[in-house]
């Protein structure tokens, strides 16, 4: 089995990282880790077994796939500390910003792949996103979908999507919270229990995306199917649409990109 390492390990390559572990695709042990924050990596060795490193470096001379996983503004000096080491080492990046033209400017004649994954990894029901055009080899780009398919769903599109299709997967997680919230606490005000009221809210809105994907109606038509003339659903709609609540998730994607 193939080693994987980290160089970052922040909240998105924790979940990644978690994931291949509970998933059974990768074992702790052939896990590495580097991040200038040690706390975190104790806590990944402490609980997946992930074995912390002491720079980036060892993360490119120990391990076959790397994870480039830092922030935007510094993953142009990682890259100049691991250039000369890296070889045909195959790189998956998951920092935001950084395509595939933009690795061939930095590091050309190296092997990469953008990704674009989110945090529901944690809990292998991820959203990944896979440029289309990379320079990994087939086999080296056969492991990193066998790797994120491990924690979810991965779909390769054409690389001038990703900004849209990443705005909707990478940060969409964090309006379904809000809106969880939201919806818990209309609960509340009608006299729920706070915990109760997560817990019904988060199955619903479990449920609601699983009938979009089994059924393959369109959501408009799903939403029809609820509300019945005069009713009390079709109520709630018409409060929705006088906050401008459509427009208002447009609008977050828009901005997210």
């Amino acid at each position: 089995m193939k080693t994987v390492g980290f160089i970052g390990m922040g909240n998105m390559a924790g979940a990644i990282a978690s994931g291949i572990v509970k998933s059974g695709f990768i074992e702790g042990n052939l896990v590495y880790a580097y991040d200038i924050d040690q706390t975190k990596l104790d806590q990944m060795k402490q609980d997946y077994q992930i074995n912390p490193t002491k720079s980036e470096l060892e993360i490119v001379k120990t391990c076959d796939v790397i994870v480039m996983a830092v922030k935007p503004q510094v993953v142009e000096s990682v890259m100049d500390k691991i250039k000369n080491d890296v070889g045909n080492k195959p790189i998956i990046s998951i920092v935001s910003g950084y395509s595939y033209d933009r690795y061939e400017q930095l590091m050309p004649g190296t092997h990469h792949l953008t990704i674009m994954p989110n945090t529901p990894a944690k809990v292998l029901q991820g959203m990944t996103l896979f440029e289309k055009t990379n320079s990994l080899t087939k086999e080296e780009f056969d492991f990193a979908c066998k790797m994120f398919e491990s924690i979810g769903e991965v779909e390769v599109i054409e690389n001038h999507y990703m900004v849209g299709a990443g705005a909707l997967t990478g940060c969409g997680p964090a309006f379904v919270y809000m809106f969880i919230e939201a919806l818990a606490d209309g609960a509340v005000l009608q006299g729920l229990p706070r915990d109760l009221a997560y817990r019904l809210a988060s199955q619903m809105v479990l449920g609601s995306a699983d009938m979009v994907k089994e059924t393959k109606l369109h959501p408009g038509v799903l939403k029809d199917q609820v509300c019945s003339p005069g009713g009390i659903t079709i109520k709630g709609v018409k409060a929705l649409e006088r906050g401008s609540f459509r427009n208002s998730v447009m609008d977050a994607i828009i901005e997210s990109k």
